[in-house]
């Protein structure tokens, strides 16, 4: 059987830290915690369960304290989880059974991520398989008969495990602060960092954090360097930013762009939104059907679905068409089911 060393960084874990390690620790070889700078009783409980515990000088970078926590283990594979996460006596099971059969080919094992739009941030799915398991020490073989080479793609499994995300507080006030930190300092966002902060800023900002990236957003959208995707996201950021803020000009200015650029639903919502408010009805679900039928989402799938026929359904209502409302408002509650069920987004 493989050994696992469960891998974790906290600060301030108390009220959670119990339930997450009474749930895990029996399952592990060893527990390895690492503290970034508690002030409550979390290094306390933590020694109920491990002696292996650490001190990291937090340095705004949590792949730095990770791979520190990392650096730290012994087993075959690295378990990496949060505080705030559970694993329930089915899952338990499915984590042994998992332990007792790995493969040792196996490099990666995801398992799925569960209740993740308890507060709305990032994600478009309540369900998701993530990367969890890792093998610590990986070793290189070569493939093909000829013309051989190293293999250099992961061996990943998908496990049945499920992981219950059961967070405590909404994070993207922190999240929306530590991106802008990056960028104030000087730093470069890669093209991963770039996406989640639009996206966190679209799905879960409020007035005040678009009026502070508003510079950031609008200088991506005159950068030449931008990708394809990264000035979709700009646009896209900045026709919401200016629609918040109550900016018709630049509104228009942005919406302009992004049409000219492309087809995003988000969009297409935003405009339709302002027409709305105009109480210009037909306008408004001249767009709101672009959403629905002509476009692609990029932050919110939600914005091609369910939110899309609503509107439409809101719209037919205004201008007298119970019927045509009637068909919108289902379509609207059933795409949304699938939603729930956890269809792809390609679908």
């Amino acid at each position: 059987m493989i050994t696992v060393s469960l891998c974790m960084i906290v600060k301030n874990e108390e009220k959670i830290l119990e339930r997450c390690l009474s749930c895990l620790a029996d399952l592990m070889d060893e527990v390895i915690i690492v503290d970034t700078g508690s002030t409550d009783r979390t290094k306390q409980i933590a020694s109920k369960y491990t002696d292996k515990i650490y001190d990291f000088q937090w340095e705004d970078d949590f792949s730095a304290a990770r791979n520190f926590a990392f650096s730290k283990a012994t087993g075959d594979y690295i378990y990496s989880a949060d505080a705030d996460e559970v694993l329930d006596e089915v899952n338990r099971e499915r984590f042994r059974a998992l332990k007792a059969n790995m493969y040792p080919e196996i490099e990666i094992v995801q398992m799925y991520y569960c209740n993740q739009l308890k507060f709305c941030t990032v994600y478009n799915y309540d369900k998701e398989y993530r990367p969890k398991m890792f093998k610590r020490v990986r070793g290189f073989t070569w493939i093909d008969p000829i013309h051989e080479t190293v293999r250099t793609e992961p061996v990943v499994f998908d496990s049945d495990v499920e992981i219950i995300h059961e967070q405590e507080e909404n994070h993207a006030k922190r999240d929306l602060e530590a991106f802008r930190g990056i960028w104030s300092r000087g730093g470069k966002l890669s093209h991963r960092l770039y996406d989640m902060y639009a996206r966190e800023l679209y799905l879960a900002g409020e007035e005040e954090d678009f009026r502070k990236a508003e510079t950031f957003f609008e200088e991506m959208c005159n950068d030449e360097k931008c990708s394809e995707d990264e000035l979709k996201a700009a646009l896209t950021i900045m026709v919401k930013t200016a629609k918040i803020l109550g900016d018709a000009g630049k509104l228009f200015k942005y919406v302009v762009k992004a049409v000219a650029f492309g087809n995003i639903s988000e969009v297409c919502l935003e405009i339709g939104d302002y027409y709305m408010e105009q109480e210009d009805y037909e306008e408004a679900s001249v767009w709101f059907h672009n959403a629905a039928y002509e476009t692609e989402s990029i932050f919110d799938v939600h914005s091609r679905g369910d939110k899309a026929f609503a509107k439409m359904a809101d719209c037919c209502s205004k201008l007298g068409l119970m019927e045509q409302a009637e068909y919108y408002r289902k379509n609207a509650e059933e795409w949304k089911e699938k939603a729930g069920a956890g269809f792809a987004e390609g679908e």
